[in-house]
């Protein structure tokens, strides 16, 4: 192989390489920096004793990293059936399916949840449903209470696990759960023995994708549970733009990035399964 042949693919990968040094390691490395940075100059640890001394950013954080698991273990109770009726159905009815399931993505994040706060207020369509008062306890309807803000982002969330789980479970062969059935196993034990384990793939990967949008959205958990659940990512928000402790911000960043990166090694193993 000659030295020509050889440069050839690093050649071509060159562009992207430079886009994600620009667009991602650049502000990655920024934002390292400015978290150890201290206000007298030089580095220091102080912004991440500040925080694990603050029980307020400790229990947003908390409170980020519950509803995450919550909000995905719900995702995946409805994405994961509404994927195989999808990945089964015929053509039209898929179709269908598709362009429900994709069409809330095609509007602003911040306009669904402007409905969804019309919808949750105190004389919203939710709080007409029986049994609603009782389950928020409260005078604001929905908003304001974590069962608002679980609502709101599975609503948000649901399309990326539906389309991760999806690709999956398509590429299933209908002859292997045929072969299932013949041989005396009935619908629920052929989806629970040969459906699922081929789909962990998809699963994990919808599941990894669901909960680091989940922990780091911003925008509904904010506009629907407000000051009075505060998740990670308002509380970076506000220190950046309201205290402006950009250094402060930064290392609440870096918590939150590395939780990410932890989550994501942890179900790559998995995610590798082949079908």
């Amino acid at each position: 192989m000659s030295v020509r042949t050889r440069r050839e693919p690093w050649l071509l990968l060159l562009p992207a390489i430079v886009l994600l040094a620009l667009a991602f390691v650049t502000p990655v490395a920024g934002m390292l920096l400015m978290s150890v940075q201290s206000s007298a100059g030089g580095f220091s640890l102080d912004n991440f004793t500040r925080l694990f001394s603050s029980e307020y950013h400790l229990q947003a954080a908390l409170r980020s990293l519950r509803l995450g698991v919550i909000q995905t273990v719900i995702t995946l109770i409805i994405a994961i059936p509404l994927s195989y009726v999808m990945a089964r159905a015929g053509s039209k009815v898929r179709s269908f399916l598709l362009i429900v399931v994709i069409l809330p993505l095609m509007t602003s994040v911040v306009v669904r949840t402007f409905g969804w706060v019309v919808l949750m207020g105190p004389s919203g369509l939710l709080m007409k449903i029986p049994g609603a008062e009782f389950l928020v306890g409260g005078t604001q309807g929905f908003l304001g209470t974590e069962t608002g803000v679980v609502i709101a982002m599975v609503q948000v969330l649901l399309p990326f696990a539906v389309l991760s789980i999806l690709g999956v479970i398509s590429g299933i062969r209908p002859q292997l759960e045929e072969a299932s059935r013949t041989l005396g196993a009935g619908f629920w034990r052929t989806l629970w023995h040969v459906v699922l384990p081929l789909a962990i793939p998809g699963i994990v990967a919808g599941a990894s994708l669901v909960f680091v949008l989940s922990v780091s959205s911003f925008i509904t958990p904010r506009f629907i549970g407000g000051a009075q659940i505060p998740v990670f990512a308002q509380t970076i928000y506000v220190d950046a733009t309201t205290n402006l402790d950009w250094s402060f911000a930064a290392a609440q960043a870096v918590l939150l990035f590395a939780g990410v990166m932890l989550v994501l090694a942890a179900t790559s193993r998995l995610g590798k399964q082949k079908v």
